[in-house]
């Protein structure tokens, strides 16, 4: 609303948070369509879709990622560069794309049961496998200078 024209969104060392977020955040750079997949246990599938109206208008896009970005992170980045919306740059993203349940036993200890995964939308595992940057940094290098160089080529390209 103030004029900006292109957006880096830096999602290094997040671990990520609640899926609604994750389809919140996405629905900002998409219009519509999916989001990701979620694979249960049972056998079935949910797809979770963007809302309709891109609040960005198409606006250039980076996003950076890292060894810390998680979980739902990895959905969002997952889901914009499947679906071309923007370039990844860093590095390769943990790798956690499951649903756990916790069940707390009486020792203190905990079982963990896997009950779903997570793919990108065209298919692609999250889980031990992570997010490829479009663009890889060497780790220990700062990748904010490379991801505003790009968008800024981005943007000079649409003109």
């Amino acid at each position: 609303a103030d004029g900006a024209t292109r957006f880096v969104l830096d999602l290094r060392g997040n671990p990520g948070g609640l899926v609604t977020a994750a389809v919140g955040v996405a629905s900002v750079w998409l219009d519509g369509g999916p989001v990701f997949f979620e694979d249960k246990a049972d056998g079935t599938e949910e797809s979770y879709v963007a809302e309709a109206g891109d609040l960005s208008q198409g606006a250039p896009l980076v996003v950076i990622v890292d060894g810390g970005s998680a979980s739902a992170s990895e959905i969002v980045a997952g889901a914009l560069q499947d679906r071309d919306r923007a370039l990844l740059v860093g590095e390769r993203t943990f790798g956690k794309g499951s649903v756990q349940l916790v069940h707390d036993l009486v020792d203190g200890s905990s079982l963990h049961v896997t009950s779903a995964h997570w793919f990108t939308p065209k298919r692609n595992a999250i889980e031990g496998v992570g997010l490829t940057p479009d663009v890889v940094i060497e780790p220990g290098s700062d990748p904010l200078p490379r991801a505003i160089e790009l968008v800024s080529g981005i943007a000079n390209s649409n003109q």
